[in-house]
């Protein structure tokens, strides 16, 4: 699986984040001839060879009418400008609104599908917004994001990751700094309210840095387009991709990006919520685990038990994402009686899941397939045979055996 891994130890914020997918690239002349030429009034990008205490990478120097951002009042810890000189609004800075926004990257000449992760992100960006200063989306009017050269860093990031044709981003625990930042509402904690918002259930820790290391930029380009967070995965790396920042630390100011094929993707994290039962008729938690399976839980399977006074009753377990755990807490409240529940995060190992339509003499089929740690396992989709079985008259066995026989012979080791 082609598997694109972020480092986020000092942060991450958009320049950063596009400076490192612009390593990764192989025509990166074209790239920034596209980038150059989308329509963004008065933007230019540069990718400028930098260094970060001895680390090599690209620093992306975006201007807008030739003057590069962040020069022009106080900065945050990424050399971002958060408070425009004097108070003031800043020629770049049109303080837009989402819906200027949404017109703005409508225009651009970018593949319906970039342009529909960018509106996504700036989607995300609004909504923190809102909830962080109290007030409807609608009425949100961005600052530093609604920036142009904000909107080119979002929109580069979309960009590259098209090219790149990743399935799959993990990206690290995000490093979010510490202390205080000035922005466009005053003086602000680290990580800022927004920024905050948008990491909600996202691994992040403070550090011994003074300042802000992750921008709302560069935490909404994480979200909306990490798969999971947590260690880089099994993964044969080639190609690493080294974005630096604009201000000097006494460690590198970087985003590194590291591209290749993951080997075996059977290792992780899930979340077990358990919880007794003795009070719900079986028709009602019948009714409640197929609800939360069609939620959006992993798993959801129950066990007979005896409980307090020789009750009978059920010993209920949902799986579900680290990231789910709180909205799949939700709704077991909403959909059972308990008062209560036991909340277990394991590691697991599980072979990859797969799918394959499968020709018999009978007509297709669906086959399930997993692979991995040197097992491969196919077994046949219940409902398509149990169809096939249905129209020719034929045993559920038969139908199977059918299936199986009909698989290529790569597949069949391991067959059930």
């Amino acid at each position: 699986m082609k598997t694109l891994y972020i480092e986020c130890g000092m942060g991450a914020a958009g320049d950063m984040l596009l400076a490192a997918l612009y390593e990764l690239l192989e025509d990166k002349a074209r790239f920034l001839a596209q980038m150059n030429g989308l329509g963004l009034p008065g933007v230019g990008i540069q990718a400028l060879a930098a260094h970060s205490c001895g680390i090599a990478g690209t620093h992306m120097k975006v201007t807008v009418n030739g003057e590069e951002e962040g020069r022009h009042g106080p900065s945050d810890s990424h050399g971002h400008q958060h408070l425009q000189e004097g108070g003031r609004a800043h020629h770049r800075h049109f303080h837009a609104t989402p819906g200027d926004i949404g017109a703005l990257l409508d225009g651009l000449g970018l593949e319906q599908e970039v342009k529909a992760h960018a509106r996504a992100v700036y989607d995300a960006i609004a909504q923190a917004e809102a909830k962080a200063h109290g007030c409807p989306v609608g009425e949100v009017h961005f600052h530093e994001v609604g920036a142009l050269d904000a909107v080119a860093d979002v929109t580069g990031v979309c960009y590259a990751l098209h090219l790149l044709g990743v399935e799959r981003v993990v990206v690290s625990p995000v490093h979010v700094g510490s202390g205080t930042v000035r922005c466009a509402h005053g003086v602000m904690p680290v990580p800022a309210p927004a920024t905050a918002a948008l990491l909600t259930g996202v691994p992040i820790y403070a550090g011994s840095v003074d300042g802000e290391l992750c921008t709302p930029t560069g935490a909404a380009l994480l979200v909306h387009f990490a798969d999971g967070f947590g260690p880089m995965p099994m993964m044969a790396v080639q190609r690493i991709g080294v974005g630096i920042g604009s201000k000097a630390f006494d460690r590198p100011n970087c985003v590194r990006a590291f591209l290749g094929e993951s080997m075996e993707q059977g290792n992780g994290a899930i979340t077990e919520l358990v919880c007794n039962l003795d009070d719900m008729t079986p028709e009602a938690l019948s009714f409640a685990c197929t609800r939360l399976l069609e939620l959006g839980a992993l798993d959801v399977y129950t066990v007979a038990g005896t409980m307090k006074k020789g009750r009978s009753g059920h010993i209920l377990t949902v799986l579900c994402e680290e990231r789910q755990e709180e909205e799949t807490a939700r709704r077991i409240f909403a959909l059972t009686t308990t008062n209560g529940l036991r909340v277990r995060r394991c590691g697991k190992y599980f072979l990859t899941p797969g799918q394959k339509e499968i020709e018999t003499r009978w007509g297709t089929v669906r086959a399930k397939l997993a692979e991995g740690f040197g097992v491969r396992r196919a077994k046949p989709e219940f409902d398509d045979t149990a169809a096939l079985a249905r129209e020719h008259r034929l045993s559920y066995q038969a139908a199977a055996q059918e299936v199986l026989r009909s698989l290529p012979t790569e597949e069949k080791e391991g067959t059930q």
